[in-house]
C-alpha cells in the first residue's frame, strides 16, 4: 500500500477544528462592484510637453485634491497650476452611490487615467459609477450637447407598445432630471430609466441636455431594449424588462436587480449548503486519518 503525498499527510494529521477553519478560510473570488467597470475613455491626441515636470506636478496635485474631496462630496471641480500649466479638472459620482462607494470609485481613476491617456492635454475616463475629467489651459471647449459615447443593447423589442413605453419613460426622465436638480431615476411600465447632469450646470440647462440625450437615444438605439447615451454635460440610460422591473439591490449600479429578500434567501441556502458540504468533508478527512493511523500501527 502506498503512502499519501506530504501535503495530504500533513492535512490528515491536523486536529478537526483546524481542518474546519482551514476550509472556511478559503472564500471564492468575488467580482468587483459594477460601478468600477470602465464605460469609455476619451484622450486628446495632443500631449503636453513637460521638460521641467511642471505639468506633471500640477496634474498630480489636481488628482490628489479630487480624490480627497471624493471622501465628502459626489462632485467637485477645481484648478491647479499657474499660467500655461493651469489645469482644470473635476470628478462626479452617480447620485445613487454612497460617499464611501464614491471614494472607492474615484480613488482608482488617477492611475487608470494615466495608464490610458498618458500625457494627453485633456482626458475623460468614465466608469459606471463615476468619471474624472481634466483639461490643460487653452484646450478647445466642446458643446455640452456633444455626444461622447453611446451603447445600445443587441436585443430588440418590436411591437407590444415598446416604443410608446420607452418614449413616455424617457420623457418623464428628461423632466425629472431637471426637477431633481441633476439626478433622477424611476421605473415606468417595465422600463427603468436613469439620468444625471454635470454638477455645475443649472436645472434649465440640465433639462435641455437630458432632452437632447433622449432624442439621441430614440434615434441611435431604435428598438434596442437598452441604451446609454453620454453627452458632454449629461448622460441617460434606459432598460426594458418584459417581465417587470426587478427591485434593485444596493450592490448593483446602472440597472436594477432582484430584491434583497430573494438575495437573502439565496445567500442563506448557499451558506447552509456550503456548511453541510464542509461538514461531510471534515468527517471524510477524519475517517481517512484514522485509516492512516491504523496503517502506521502495522
Amino acid at each position: 500500500m502506498g503512502f499519501p503525498s506530504k501535503p495530504l499527510f500533513y492535512i490528515l494529521h491536523l486536529p478537526p477544528i483546524f481542518l474546519f477553519l482551514l476550509l472556511f478560510s478559503t472564500n471564492p473570488t468575488q467580482s468587483a462592484p459594477d460601478y468600477t467597470s470602465l464605460v469609455y475613455k476619451g484622450c486628446s491626441k495632443e500631449a503636453f510637453q513637460d521638460p521641467t515636470g511642471l505639468y506633471s506636478q500640477a496634474l498630480s496635485a489636481l488628482f490628489g485634491t479630487l480624490v480627497q474631496q471624493s471622501t465628502k462630496s459626489k462632485f467637485f471641480k477645481t484648478t491647479t497650476g499657474t499660467g500655461q500649466t493651469t489645469i482644470t479638472g473635476l470628478f462626479q459620482c452617480r447620485g445613487d452611490l454612497s460617499i464611501g462607494d464614491c471614494y472607492k470609485c474615484v480613488s482608482g481613476l488617477p492611475v487608470l487615467t494615466d495608464k490610458m491617456c498618458g500625457k494627453a492635454i485633456a482626458a475623460r475616463v468614465q466608469l459606471f459609477g463615476c468619471y474624472i475629467l481634466y483639461e490643460v489651459a487653452g484646450f478647445t471647449q466642446v458643446s455640452g450637447m456633444e455626444m461622447l459615447f453611446k451603447t445600445c443593447g443587441r436585443s430588440t423589442a418590436a411591437g407590444s407598445g415598446f416604443e410608446e413605453r420607452r418614449d413616455t419613460a424617457l420623457s418623464v426622465l428628461a423632466n425629472g432630471v431637471a426637477s431633481g436638480h441633476g439626478f433622477f431615476t424611476t421605473s415606468y411600465q417595465s422600463m427603468y430609466v436613469l439620468g444625471q447632469c454635470e454638477g455645475d450646470i443649472g436645472d434649465s440647462d440640465c433639462g435641455e441636455c437630458a432632452k437632447s440625450a433622449v432624442q439621441r437615444a430614440q434615434v441611435e438605439c431604435g428598438n434596442a431594449i437598452s441604451g446609454q447615451i453620454y453627452l458632454h454635460k449629461c448622460f441617460i440610460s434606459y432598460s426594458y424588462y418584459p417581465n417587470g422591473v426587478p427591485r434593485r439591490s444596493s450592490s448593483s449600479y446602472g440597472s436594477p436587480s432582484s430584491g434583497t429578500g430573494q438575495n437573502t434567501g439565496r445567500t442563506v441556502a448557499i451558506i447552509l449548503g456550503g456548511a453541510a458540504g464542509v461538514g461531510f468533508l471534515v468527517i471524510f478527512l477524519m475517517f481517512a486519518r484514522n485509516l492512516l493511523k491504523k496503517h502506521d500501527d502495522y
